[in-house]
C-alpha cells in the first residue's frame, strides 16, 4: 500500500525523504517563488511613476514576506504538509510524532529557511539534512517535523487476526459505515506499528481507533487496546466479505 494517510494526515506507509528528493523538490518550488517575486518586480516598476517611493517599497516590501515565507506556510497549512514542489516528488511535511504539520510548525520552518536557505544559499540546510537521523533542515529540527516520501511501491501485509476475547463482540458489529480508505488505514497501521517509535505508534493507534470507532456500532469493551479493537474490526469485516 503506497501513501496511505489518515484524515488527520497522518502517514501511515511512508519513509523518511532524503536529501536528493528534498532538494528537487525545493528547487521546483525556488522556481515558482522566484517566477512570483519576477512578476513582484515588474508591478513594482509598472507603478513607480504613479506611486510614492515609500508605499512602493512597503508594497514591495509584503510582497517579498509573501512570498518567501507566505508561500510555504499557506501551500503546507492548506494540503497538510505539501507545496507543488513537494506533491511533484510524493513529499510530505510531518510533525516528529508523524501527525499532521501544524500552522505554527510551518511557520517556523519558513522563518527559518529565510536564513538557512534564502541567506545562506543552502549550506546549513544540506549540513543538517546530512547529518541528522531523519534528514532535517535546521527549521525541521527547531519546529519539530521531517519530511518524507510517500509513494512507495506496495507491499504485502498480512490480514489481521481476530483477537479470541473480542470474537462475539465483532461478531454483532454494524460495518455498514465503514469507508474502505479507513479500514486501509487501520489496515496499514497495524503492519507498521512495530516499526514506529512506541511513543508515536500509541498515539497514532488512538487517532486511527479513535476514527474506526465512530464508523462502527457497537463501541468496543471497556480497556480494549486499540490494537486489538482494530484488529477485530478488520479481521470480522474481512471473514464477512468472504463467506
Amino acid at each position: 500500500m503506497a501513501g496511505v494517510v489518515t484524515g488527520e494526515a497522518v502517514v501511515l506507509d511512508v519513509r523518511v525523504a532524503r536529501l536528493a528528493s528534498r532538494a528537487l523538490a525545493r528547487f521546483l518550488d525556488l522556481l515558482i517563488q522566484l517566477v512570483l517575486l519576477t512578476l513582484v518586480t515588474l508591478l513594482v516598476f509598472l507603478l513607480s511613476s504613479a506611486l510614492d517611493a515609500a508605499i512602493l517599497r512597503a508594497i514591495t516590501l509584503v510582497c517579498v514576506a509573501a512570498i518567501i515565507v507566505g508561500y510555504p506556510v499557506i501551500w503546507e497549512t492548506l494540503t497538510r504538509g505539501r507545496t507543488p514542489g513537494k506533491m511533484a516528488l510524493g513529499l510530505r511535511v510531518v510533525s516528529s510524532d508523524w501527525g499532521p504539520v501544524r500552522f505554527r510548525q510551518s511557520l517556523f520552518r519558513a522563518l527559518a529557511e529565510v536564513v538557512e536557505v534564502w541567506a545562506l544559499s543552502c549550506v546549513p540546510a544540506v549540513i543538517t539534512s546530512l547529518v541528522t537521523e531523519n534528514a532535517q533542515r535546521l527549521g525541521d529540527v527547531f519546529a519539530g517535523t521531517f519530511v518524507v516520501q510517500e509513494r512507495m511501491p506496495a507491499r504485502d501485509v498480512a490480514p489481521a487476526e481476530m483477537p479470541p476475547r473480542l470474537a462475539s463482540w465483532a461478531a454483532t458489529l454494524d460495518l455498514s459505515g465503514l469507508p474502505d480508505d479507513l479500514a486501509m488505514t487501520a489496515r496499514a497501521y497495524l503492519a507498521r506499528r512495530t516499526e514506529l517509535d512506541p511513543v508515536a505508534a500509541e498515539e497514532m493507534g488512538r487517532r486511527v481507533a479513535a476514527a474506526v470507532s465512530a464508523r462502527v456500532t457497537p463501541p468496543p469493551p471497556d480497556a480494549t487496546d486499540p490494537s486489538d479493537f482494530l484488529a477485530a474490526v478488520l479481521a470480522e469485516r474481512r471473514a464477512r466479505a468472504t463467506s
